[in-house]
């Protein structure tokens, strides 16, 4: 694969950003792999609905303060008690008659997102590629012995040959010297 941005060659398919300009390849290549669509992106421009459970049970709450501290005193201070009464009962009741009727009937305020349940084999993809790519890498362990200096010298990693380290004091003493 190459970069399209920078036009460089992909040592793998499976690399997750370019070694050039640092472009994420793993939307391009999500996108390639699903012919130019991401699924993730297709609940991105739907609106929710305006007749959903959150919304009915704020409508609920706002029926029963208006009718229970509006219309109830204003039929109190009108002299008409049967109506204040009846207000009193119509946002009670009423009320609780919404918040019963949002709450079952109407759909989730909360959007889906896609169409992965716990019950499928395999997560969702990510925007950034597939779900397994983040994953660590199998455990490796190796000796003490590698990091412990031998007896004598280090190790030089390349031959596996004894060096001697030279000193730092050994080094300044030289500069030093030179300066003089």
């Amino acid at each position: 694969m190459f970069c399209p941005k920078c036009g460089q060659q992909q040592a793998s398919e499976e690399t997750r950003f370019c070694s050039r300009c640092g472009l994420p390849l793993g939307v391009i290549s999500e996108t390639v792999a699903q012919g130019g669509f991401l699924p993730q992106l297709a609940e991105v421009g739907k609106k929710k609905p305006f007749f959903n459970k959150k919304n009915g049970v704020v409508f609920s709450v706002f029926w029963i303060m208006f009718f229970l501290l509006i219309m109830t005193p204003l039929w109190g201070i009108l002299d008409i008690d049967k109506m204040a009464g009846a207000s009193a009962i119509i946002g009670i009741f009423g009320g609780i008659m919404w918040m019963i009727g949002a709450l079952v009937f109407l759909p989730s305020s909360k959007q889906n997102q896609g169409s992965w349940n716990e019950s499928s084999q395999a997560p969702p993809h990510g925007l950034y590629g597939h779900g397994q790519r983040g994953a660590l890498p199998p455990q490796q362990s190796q000796p003490v012995s590698s990091y412990v200096p031998a007896a004598g010298g280090w190790r030089a990693p390349d031959t596996g040959e004894f060096a001697n380290p030279g000193s730092v004091t050994d080094n300044t003493t030289k500069l030093l010297k030179r300066e003089d």
